[in-house]
């Protein structure tokens, strides 16, 4: 085998094990702990929450291994009450899992008039959002939204619940 032919087949192994041995990461010291969130722990806390307005609120958070957090999150949002689109300003994504009614969301696109949350400032929100993928969107789909992406619920057919998964690589949601 001449040179060349040998180096070739040494940079072809290296190539093919190399990303192997880098995506493997060393067993915790602690095996880390599943958590459960039952079908009605998240039925008791949606029906808990008030009628009248947009909730969004955390039924758990907690760490887990790679020092970061991932948060489940009941949302109640009356088709009464209008929302302004969002932009979070922070690496956690949006995972929405639609449990009931249907509504059309949009993602991306420009913000119209965004002001600042003060008392959130990470937090930008505005009356619309022009431009973006608008989909409708009914129980059982899942909607993933990166950090740093425009969201609105331009259109609600009827109150919807749904759940929002946040995994936080920021470490910024508090643990329950």
């Amino acid at each position: 085998m001449t040179k060349a032919l040998r180096l070739a087949a040494l940079l072809l192994f290296l190539s093919i094990h190399a990303p192997v041995a880098e995506a493997q990461t060393p067993h915790p010291a602690t095996p880390p702990v599943a958590t459960d969130v039952t079908a009605a722990d998240i039925r008791k806390f949606l029906d808990e929450l008030p009628r009248d307005a947009v909730s969004d609120l955390p039924i758990r958070v907690v760490g887990v291994t790679g020092d970061y957090r991932v948060g489940v999150f009941g949302v109640f949002r009356p088709k009464a009450v209008g929302g302004d689109a969002n932009l979070h300003r922070v690496n956690t994504t949006e995972i929405y899992y639609m449990l009931s009614g249907s509504a059309t969301l949009v993602t991306g696109g420009t913000m119209v008039n965004p002001v600042d949350v003060p008392t959130n400032p990470t937090n930008q929100r505005a009356p619309r959002i022009e431009g973006g993928v608008s989909r409708r969107v009914v129980p059982g789909d899942v909607v993933i939204i990166p950090g740093h992406t425009p969201h609105w619920w331009s259109e609600l057919d009827s109150d919807i619940e749904y759940l929002i998964f946040r995994p936080d690589p920021d470490n910024r949601l508090r643990l329950r």
